[in-house]
């Protein structure tokens, strides 16, 4: 699709013509010209919206999609659908479908699945046989056939050596390894943030030593293996000071945020509202101000939505029972421009494409065009009328939100939400 896009606030530090309003001409997915007042001689489509801001595309570290397995939570199609309308051109796909992505066919498979997609995915392989812990998963086929990373999404690695070899092992393959860190032992049966909340309520609380301690020994892991390590959804502010203090030594560890984490805590659970069990759980206003503090002095490199559909016989239900996860694609950016400055979340929600090694497509003639269009004006209140995922069990339902994603320009197509 060729296009002109008119009047638009270019948000790219990188870019010659950073902070200005400019026409964008693209022709066959290529930025051709930028400039003021370009002339339409090509018979290119126009777009043309009140308060049009363009960056790069941005991409997503961290979303679920069920499919294959729980197309009832969610189906690739739609759930790229999903995220182009919600201004992502990419995703990092997280490989806790039924059957785990484990293996190189199942890779194969769901990029197959996203083939012709404005937002493109990049499946996330299973770090472990069918994540359970216990023996590596096809880490170097699964590199091969398109896999960005590895790990097991929402599961601890208790086997500490089974990590050290992982880390040593995708050494040979420049491969990255994502560890979600929390305690096992210690997080027990809890299900919310241990103190004044749970204690008020009932709840069984989880320590923020749970994450801490895996934390530090991951930490002490890559500081004896070497390697690459990506800590997923940190949540409390001494993991923020020990990631600090492993990048000061030298240690090739990048972590990120949740936007339920930057924005929310765990006062939204006194009315036992099954949307904000997520986990890690929601934490104090402390731990919130301390991330977001991360994120500012770039010790946390990204900030994801952590996308995770589940169907309502899983969320309705008693709090103790329920499944964690939030849906997030969809109330990402409002949320975010409610908490941090623009330029900044726009850092963070491109930043994952550095840790994967991609390619930054700057703003400029004769780059790709990989675009995210968005306004940042308009106060509004997110509802279900927003949701476009076939789950519903957002944490930001009643929220207030500044701004909205428009859409994407990205493999040659236009996306609008």
């Amino acid at each position: 699709m060729n296009l002109i896009i008119r009047k638009a606030k270019i948000v790219d530090p990188q870019s010659p013509f950073h902070d200005q309003i400019v026409d964008v001409k693209i022709t066959q997915g290529i930025i051709e010209e930028i400039g003021t007042s370009i002339l339409n001689i090509d018979t290119h489509q126009e777009f043309q919206h009140e308060g049009l801001h363009l960056s790069q595309g941005w991409f997503e570290m961290s979303v679920s999609l069920g499919e294959p397995g729980f197309e009832d939570r969610e189906t690739i199609t739609n759930g790229l659908n999903v995220a182009a309308k919600s201004g992502f051109t990419g995703i990092a796909l997280q490989p806790n479908s039924n059957p785990i992505i484990d293996n190189q066919s199942q890779v194969h498979f769901v990029k197959q699945k996203a083939a012709n997609s404005a937002t493109e995915l990049f499946p996330i392989g299973a770090l472990t046989k069918n994540s359970e812990g216990k023996d590596l998963a096809e880490l170097y086929d699964m590199k091969n056939a398109g896999a960005v990373a590895f790990g097991d999404y929402g599961k601890n690695l208790a086997n500490a050596n089974l990590l050290k070899i992982g880390l040593q092992y995708t050494q040979d393959f420049d491969g990255l390894v994502m560890a979600y860190c929390q305690d096992d032992n210690i997080k027990g049966n809890g299900v919310a943030n241990e103190g004044i909340v749970s204690t008020r309520l009932g709840l069984k609380g989880i320590p923020n030593l749970a994450e801490e301690l895996m934390v530090a020994r991951n930490l002490f892991l890559l500081e004896y293996t070497g390697g690459k390590l990506h800590i997923p959804t940190i949540s409390t502010a001494k993991s923020v000071a020990l990631i600090k203090e492993a990048k000061a030594k030298g240690l090739s560890v990048t972590c990120s945020v949740a936007v339920h984490h930057l924005v929310l805590t765990d006062e939204k659970l006194d009315g036992f509202d099954t949307r904000y069990k997520v986990s890690p759980p929601l934490r104090t206003e402390a731990d919130r101000k301390a991330l977001i503090a991360g994120v500012l002095d770039n010790t946390i490199d990204c900030i994801t939505s952590d996308h995770n559909p589940m169907d309502i016989e899983h969320k309705k239900m008693e709090f103790d029972l329920a499944k964690n996860g939030t849906i997030g694609l969809e109330s990402a950016f409002g949320a975010l421009l409610t908490v941090l400055p623009l330029e900044k979340i726009i850092k963070k929600l491109t930043f994952g494409k550095s840790i994967l090694n991609f390619e930054s497509q700057i703003i400029k003639k004769e780059n790709k065009a990989n675009l995210s269009l968005f306004q940042t004006d308009s106060d509004w209140t997110f509802t279900k009328e927003h949701i476009l995922s076939k789950s519903k069990n957002s944490a930001f339902l009643g929220q207030v939100m500044k701004g909205k994603a428009i859409g994407i320009y990205n493999q040659g197509k236009l996306v609008l939400a």
